[in-house]
């Protein structure tokens, strides 16, 4: 990692309640002149973690409001550093007077995140703890919620060490015998190597499934709808979401643009994307349509492929599908078959359903959670972001790279600088590893105040 930013010595300050009114607003102050600060507002320091009733005032002693204060001295707060906090009533005059009196007296406004930005430089949390406590307040769901505290606690975090552990004794072992090479012993062909490499690489595995779920429960699940016109995408849309978001005519071609919307299945967060029918020969504007429908195609998690069962014509939408997309096929207009002719999953997982009396709703709302693997979503559920996935998959190729050559040339020198690059793809998640420009993006997302 490289060396913290000038800035870390000086003193910020933000509201960290939202803006607007309400019952109680909240001044955090975070830095080496949070003492000053406090004796020049309150008249002393507050009893180290106690909650004190205090008139807060301005530089020039005059009374901006009473409240709480509470005084962190470093190292035990969140940031690592003398931290004050003032509890005020909630109007956005007293919450600004406050900031500005600060500021006065020797604070600067925070950048966003900067808070816990500090608590990462200081060793109070790793990356991925920082990161979950954005998670945490961006939670969509009360399942994605517990996901993110898990992961604030350090649950996430302790998966990867301990991979990362597995992979520094697998390179130690393969060095030692690079180093020795006089040894009797061929330590590269023993049997215990093989066994610590069969570990470590169903940790890597378990460890991306975990990561990927995670991603799903924060980010939720893109599917895009996908189709030949009037096979019933938008009336699928408007059944799934609960309202008349698109609109719904017997006209081939009538959805010409993207329309997006957001549910939730049992707590699982799913966008659903519904296009122009796909089709040969369309007029200028529905062929934008498609166009956009061929770029959503691109960036879908999945798709939900919709035919029309009383159509007898060949359904190509499948040639417009990117591989290695996973795809549920809904059969709809259910209700205009025979009774008879319709089970409500085929052979080959189609999905029998009807946009019009909601047959097949529950089959189809099973698939979703299957697809995304919502039964591991459970208290042992943690959130992860898309880097985490990257960086995981970047460690997976790696030691897949460095066993393929010692499995085909018996090239321990590869093995173990492939797994030094796989060690450094994980410290990226934790920030074992980093950068400047990483840690910029990732506390940017913040708010102001955390």
């Amino acid at each position: 990692m490289s060396g913290q930013p000038d800035y870390i010595d000086d003193t910020i300050v933000a509201p960290a309640t939202p803006a607007g009114k309400g019952g109680v607003g909240v001044v955090r102050i975070s830095g080496s002149n949070a003492e000053k600060i406090a004796v020049q507002m309150l008249g002393r320091v507050p009893r180290a973690r106690h909650a004190t009733m205090a008139t807060f005032r301005d530089r020039d002693s005059l009374p901006i409001d009473s409240g709480l204060a509470l005084y962190f001295p470093a190292p035990a707060s969140f940031t690592g550093e003398p931290v004050l906090e003032l509890q005020a009533h909630g109007g956005p005059v007293i919450i600004t007077a406050l900031v500005e009196a600060a500021i006065s007296i020797g604070a600067r406004r925070a950048e966003p995140g900067e808070f816990s930005k500090r608590a990462f430089l200081n060793g109070k949390l790793d990356l991925a703890q920082a990161e979950a406590v954005a998670d945490l307040i961006d939670s969509g769901t009360v399942q994605a919620a517990r996901a993110a505290h898990r992961s604030l606690q350090g649950e996430f975090s302790r998966r990867v060490d301990a991979l990362a552990e597995l992979l520094i004794n697998l390179r130690l072992q393969v060095e030692s015998a690079i180093d020795f090479p006089e040894e009797e012993i061929d330590f590269l062909a023993d049997d215990k190597l093989h066994r610590k490499l069969d570990e470590c690489e169903a940790e890597i595995a378990s460890l991306l499934r975990v990561a990927r779920s995670g991603r799903i429960l924060r980010d939720g699940l893109r599917f895009v709808i996908v189709g030949k016109p009037n096979a019933g995408k938008s009336s699928l849309l408007n059944l799934l979401s609960g309202q008349d978001a698109a609109i719904v005519t017997e006209v081939a071609g009538t959805t010409r643009d993207i329309i997006r919307e957001q549910i939730s299945i049992d707590g699982l967060t799913v966008e659903l994307v519904d296009t122009a029918g796909l089709r040969n020969d369309p007029d200028r504007i529905e062929a934008e349509g498609i166009r956009r429908a061929k770029e959503a195609l691109a960036t879908a998690d999945a798709v939900l492929w919709v035919q029309d069962v009383t159509n007898n014509t060949s359904d190509t939408t499948d040639k417009e599908i990117p591989a290695g997309i996973p795809t549920i096929i809904v059969r709809n207009k259910s209700d205009l078959r025979e009774p008879s002719s319709r089970r409500p999953v085929d052979d080959a997982g189609s999905i029998s359903f009807s946009a019009t009396t909601g047959e097949g709703m529950e089959a189809l709302q099973r698939a979703i959670k299957a697809l995304a693997g919502f039964e591991d979503f459970g208290e042992g559920a943690l959130t992860a972001r898309q880097r985490h996935v990257s960086a995981i998959e970047e460690s997976a190729r790696h030691f897949a790279a460095g066993r393929h050559a010692l499995d085909a040339d018996r090239a321990g020198e590869l093995l173990a600088e492939e797994l030094r690059m796989s060690h450094a793809a994980l410290g990226t998640i934790t920030g074992t590893f980093s950068s400047d420009d990483l840690l910029g993006r990732i506390f940017s997302e913040f708010c102001i105040g955390k």
